[in-house]
């Protein structure tokens, strides 16, 4: 029976209803398994599996990649453990790896180990396909669309097909756009990978990260990698994720929603510049983005008239918290520029769309922008 998507995230991974039992099983709290005789069972320590975390993987699965027969995913302590994991566990000493120069910001981190590994790092922006410039020979592409904080996308399935051509992984970080959003998988990619703290949980309480792939073979030494370095979500933290899936496009709708209006105001606003949304028409990635996503995100950017401009505008805001991260159901916003790392002007402002009543947050945000120019 095919699904909506709505009933998709309220059903994903619960087990067969059993009488007296509740719906969602509570979290297994276990590091040892009653085991006697062979070890022929799913669950033998707690390192190895766990009966709460299969149950999210299973859910995980089930909306990355609807209806499919084979999905496999793993569950991380992380976002960037899942990240980790998939470049460390598919590339060695020799190989080349595509990133993305405009991207998450821990990636320069993830760069530098690498290179110690004696792995080749080569970097191109996320807008205009530029990866495709650099990808000669390597043996892994790793894209990130739309990017993280610029809001720039790429074409998903160019660049697959490009990759697989010439016999190269791709893996694409999903995390801005949910599986509700976009599907990586569906595009091309050999793995969708995501932080489950954003977005997908949304409620900016729990770590958690995923990789979804269809070989078992590059399956298996991801899930090798998580056993070898112990990068393992609590079963709390998949419990809690569980649960909040059943929000998943109740929250993103309203998010969705609440992002474009802020953009549409912002657009009329003489003091921002370099806005992007890749909802709007006139957003350059719209024409993409529109292609291969369903939804475009609760990430609305732009720029203000430098630090203290937007240091007041922040300050300022009632309806939105001065935090980072982002897909939370609590709106937030950051001068990105305070970490560094990022190529952001001083007054570039990441903004997480809430699912506050718009015509709240849209009129908050008008307000402390006025009284940010004052």
């Amino acid at each position: 029976m095919s699904t909506g998507e709505g009933t998709r995230a309220v059903r994903a991974g619960l087990p067969e209803a059993r009488k007296y039992e509740p719906t969602l099983p509570g979290p297994v709290f276990a590091a040892h398994y009653h085991l006697p005789g062979e070890p022929t069972g799913p669950y033998a320590y707690g390192r190895d599996s766990n009966p709460t975390w299969t149950l999210l993987e299973q859910a995980v699965g089930e909306l990355e990649a609807p209806g499919e027969t084979g999905v496999e995913t793993v569950a991380f302590a992380s976002g960037m453990a899942a990240v980790s994991a998939v470049l460390l566990s598919q590339v060695r000493a020799g190989d080349a790896v595509v990133l993305p120069d405009d991207g998450y910001q821990a990636l320069p981190l993830v760069r530098e180990q690498l290179e110690e590994y004696g792995v080749e790092v080569r970097t191109a922006p996320t807008g205009g396909d530029a990866q495709l410039t650099v990808l000669d020979g390597a043996k892994l592409l790793w894209i990130e669309t739309p990017s993280n904080p610029g809001l720039d996308v790429c074409d998903v399935r160019r660049l697959a097909d490009a990759a697989h051509a010439g016999g190269t992984l791709v893996a694409v970080d999903n995390t801005l756009a949910t599986p509700l959003g976009q599907r990586p998988l569906a595009l091309g990619a050999d793995f969708a990978v995501a932080s489950g703290t954003k977005g997908l949980t949304g409620h900016g309480d729990l770590l958690l990260g995923y990789v979804v792939c269809r070989n078992p073979a590059l399956a298996s030494r991801v899930r090798l990698w998580r056993k070898v370095v112990g990068a393992i979500p609590g079963p709390m933290e998949a419990w809690l994720a569980h649960r909040s899936l059943a929000t998943l496009q109740l929250r993103s709708d309203r998010q969705c929603a609440n992002a474009l209006a802020l953009a549409r105001a912002l657009s009329g606003r003489a003091e921002v510049t370099g806005l992007r949304y890749p909802g709007l028409p006139e957003d350059p990635s719209h024409e993409i983005a529109a292609e291969q996503m369903r939804r475009f995100g609760s990430v609305v950017s732009f720029e203000l008239p430098g630090r203290d401009h937007a240091e007041r505008f922040l300050a300022e805001a009632r309806l939105v918290d001065d935090a980072t991260s982002f897909g939370s159901v609590r709106s937030s916003a950051e001068r990105r520029g305070r970490w560094g790392g990022d190529a952001v002007a001083e007054g570039f402002i990441r903004f997480s769309a809430g699912v506050e009543d718009t015509d709240d947050l849209v009129a908050d945000v008008l307000r402390a922008l006025d009284a940010a120019e004052s």
